[in-house]
């Protein structure tokens, strides 16, 4: 199914790279591997790629720093690169709240594509609330809004508020991947 989507890039064909970004509890994980799973991509939770000494802060309600992040957004990018690298389409599903970590993940994936998961906090706490063996605090939601910077115009990101069934949202990205990515 790879052929849903096209293939960017200039004088040669790239495979294509999609970030699925949001604060916690919006879905990125269920959303981006069904998206992946759709298309025949690569998938990658970000949250895997988190080095130790970030999943305790994060278990411990501890909010992290941009140096914190900076090397898991190297591994971030460093997955992204080696998907695309192998030939393969990738999907990332990463919070990437602010616009100069997405800017490094660009940097890694040209031409990726961003799908921002944007739910009303009472929804994210209520999915908060009922998510078990995740080790993100809920007590960081309210530091991850105000952290967000929602993408710009420029970014060309699709925004999704992913409130109705998985496969009914991921047809709907599929289609809005496949136009000019204004969506």
């Amino acid at each position: 199914m790879q052929d849903d989507l096209p293939r960017s890039g200039g004088g040669h064909a790239h495979p294509p790279a999609i970030l699925v970004m949001g604060v916690s509890g919006s879905g990125k994980t269920t959303i981006g591997s069904a998206l992946a799973a759709r298309l025949g991509y690569r998938f990658q939770d970000a949250d895997d790629l988190h080095p130790p000494g970030n999943r305790a802060k994060l278990a411990a309600g501890v909010p992290l720093t941009d140096a914190d992040r900076a090397p898991w957004l190297d591994a971030v990018g460093a997955w992204l690169a080696a998907a695309r690298a192998g030939g393969d389409g990738a999907v990332v599903a990463c919070s990437a709240l602010k616009r100069r970590y997405r800017e490094r993940l660009q940097a890694a994936a040209p031409g990726m594509r961003i799908v921002h998961l944007d739910l009303p906090r009472d929804v994210l706490a209520q999915r908060m609330a009922h998510r078990r063996g995740h080790f993100m605090a809920r007590s960081l939601l309210d530091d991850q809004l105000a952290t967000l910077e929602p993408p710009g115009e420029d970014e060309g990101a699709i925004r999704v508020r992913p409130l109705g069934p998985v496969a009914e949202t991921v047809a709907g990205l599929v289609a809005a991947l496949a136009t000019d990515g204004s969506g």
